[in-house]
């Protein structure tokens, strides 16, 4: 179970505000990836309850501790698109989707927390921490924030192209998701260099890509 353990013991005269940041979708094969940044001040820890990585939250329960995470903590959301991911790669498209996020918090970080052993070149002081979204609360309540804005991002590109079913596989390498390139093609939202989808072959070709009004999750709900 995640807790503030390792936060308590890395706090000092100098380092009193710890980030914890993750990132969802790095082995999908369509859509962004998407990080989050978050700090849970001291007075606001009784009001989050117990955290979770995300993987092992039903949607349900994801959803509420989303909301309560935003509403008593400090957040950013930061997206790499396709695009970006296919000019440089799928972990520098990370982690510029983690700059993004800690750009968008709204408090300067005296130390970040990340999950996994790479370290970002990022202009923050960085601690890295394998397994991290299972042993530290500011990762896993980072990872929740991804993985609820992810998914609903994905579910309003569906919207535009249900055929790929991304309202349930949210861009990754299903079974039927592959079926479905087969038969459709591929859309400006797969990761054409991501080996799945570049050995599919395909005959059917997108146009421009649908400009869509996509809005950051900032208030509680399911939209």
């Amino acid at each position: 179970m995640p807790s503030f353990a390792i936060e308590d013991q890395l706090k000092s005269d100098t380092i009193s505000v710890i980030v914890g940041v993750d990132e969802v979708g790095y082995g999908a094969i369509a859509g962004p990836v998407v990080a989050a940044a978050v700090y849970l001040p001291e007075r606001e820890h009784g009001y989050i309850g117990d955290i979770k990585d995300s993987k092992m939250l039903s949607p349900k329960k994801r959803d509420e501790l989303f909301c309560k995470i935003v509403s008593h903590a400090k957040y950013g959301v930061g997206f790499a698109r396709v695009c970006e991911i296919e000019k440089h790669n799928i972990l520098v498209a990370s982690h510029i989707s983690m700059k993004r996020a800690l750009q968008n918090l709204g408090v300067k970080a005296d130390l970040v927390l990340v999950d996994g052993s790479r370290t970002p070149n990022l202009p923050w002081a960085i601690k890295t921490i394998v397994g991290g979204d299972s042993i530290s609360t500011s990762i896993a309540a980072a990872s929740i924030v991804a993985k609820v804005t992810r998914d609903r991002f994905m579910k309003r590109l569906h919207e535009q192209h249900p055929e790929y079913g991304w309202n349930q596989n949210c861009g990754y390498g299903t079974k039927a998701h592959m079926i479905s390139i087969k038969l459709h093609g591929k859309t400006t939202h797969h990761r054409s260099t991501f080996a799945p989808v570049k050995q599919l072959s395909t005959e059917c070709e997108e146009g421009l890509p649908v400009q869509l009004q996509l809005h950051y999750p900032t208030t509680c709900g399911t939209g």
